[in-house]
């Protein structure tokens, strides 16, 4: 198993990139990391039951989450799950709701940009989190609020975990993406990544996780997501990435798994990867992509959490006086980091941070607060959390 992501060091990373440790380390995509709770290894890729994952207990999903954690940080880089959207009505819900927000914002302007793909080639809508729920709360919650999604975020991310996402529909005969990978050090300049020293180049893949749900069949021909397993593990991976070489190799190396609805891809956002050319005439392939942050990172996109959380809260109310709400629905409702804040006008009321938005969320659900005095307080809380 290579240590690369392990090895203690500090400063500043060599200029010269060794391209054949590189090959060594990809040569080796699952670095000998167990996958006892896999179903398979397909290409290098652990692939996991979404059946079997619901269904774990407080005792094996503390294991799960250590065996999964492993395998992003040491092993493969990368997961897929089958099933891990298993109720058919709400993917097809949130299909539809997608689309509205696509052919809404394209009646208002062209097409959103890709960062890393050619114009036109798909149709793409930033922050589909904020947008799908408040168009349709009730789809948004019954969606996200998928004990599959938590468990994964939080193998990786720990509590707290922050989302975002972006529908993204390539087109037929769309191009596929130039391979590279992601925020945050992934949308630097090399010149500008390499001043960063070799610690925070670790940092950066602990402090996201890059995730896509599939929403229409995915074959091979479609061009689902080209990955390159173990790839993560090149420590200076986020200076290499636009290398001709390493591209060369990405390109004759790189795998792609056939996908159906409902069915996952979860990876290190340094991984080397990029959306596949859709070579079909006829399919429009679909992903909802999620963008997962740690707490205690930035997320890319700037989310209306206290709008989501007044926009659900009725939702779950609902949900509540059936006594079926559980910590996977405030968990995708509303922010659960109470910084950053204004400790003048927001200070601690017991313990050493002020309420979150979810312990907020949380409290108003058990007291029975209406969805009035709830967005209310949502409001005060804003206001307590303004700057001096």
């Amino acid at each position: 198993m290579s240590d690369a992501l392990m090895t203690p060091g500090f400063g500043l990373l060599p200029t010269e990139l060794d391209f054949n440790e590189f090959v060594a380390i990809c040569s080796d995509p699952t670095g000998g990391v167990a996958v006892p709770h896999a179903d398979e290894v397909v290409q290098g890729i652990p692939i996991y039951d979404g059946d079997r994952l619901r269904s774990a207990n407080q005792n094996n999903a503390s294991v799960l989450k250590q065996e999964l954690a492993t395998v992003f940080g040491a092993g493969a880089g990368v997961i897929a799950i089958r099933n891990a959207w298993n109720d058919a009505p709400t993917l097809e819900a949130m299909t539809n709701v997608l689309l509205q927000i696509v052919e809404r914002e394209r009646a208002e302007k062209a097409d959103s940009f890709d960062h890393f793909a050619a114009s036109g080639a798909n149709s793409r809508a930033w922050d589909t989190l904020g947008k799908a729920a408040k168009l349709d709360p009730a789809t948004y919650v019954a969606y996200y609020a998928n004990p599959v999604l938590s468990l994964v975020s939080e193998s990786w991310l720990g509590p707290a975990f922050q989302l975002t996402a972006q529908v993204n529909i390539v087109h037929p005969t769309g191009a596929a993406q130039s391979p590279h990978r992601d925020y945050h050090l992934g949308f630097l300049s090399d010149d500008e990544a390499a001043r960063y020293p070799a610690h925070v180049h670790r940092l950066s893949q602990a402090l996201t996780l890059q995730g896509a749900v599939v929403h229409t069949a995915m074959p091979i021909e479609a061009g689902p997501t080209m990955l390159l397993p173990g790839s993560q593990r090149f420590l200076s991976g986020y200076l290499a990435w636009r290398d001709e070489r390493f591209k060369e190799y990405f390109a004759a190396n790189q795998v792609q798994l056939a996908l159906e609805p409902g069915d996952a891809v979860f990876f290190n956002p340094g991984l080397h990867h990029g959306a596949g050319e859709n070579r079909t005439t006829d399919i429009d392939r679909m992903g909802n992509l999620l963008q997962i942050s740690s707490a205690f990172g930035v997320p890319m996109e700037a989310v209306d959490w206290p709008g989501i959380a007044i926009a659900t809260y009725p939702v779950l109310q609902q949900i509540a006086d059936s006594g079926q709400v559980t910590d996977d629905h405030i968990a995708v409702c509303a922010s659960g980091y109470p910084w950053p804040s204004n400790l003048d006008t927001d200070p601690s009321t017991a313990g050493l941070a002020p309420p979150s938005m979810q312990a907020i969320m949380r409290q108003a659900l058990a007291g029975g607060t209406t969805p009035q005095d709830f967005a209310n307080a949502m409001a005060a809380l804003t206001e307590r959390r303004k700057p001096y």
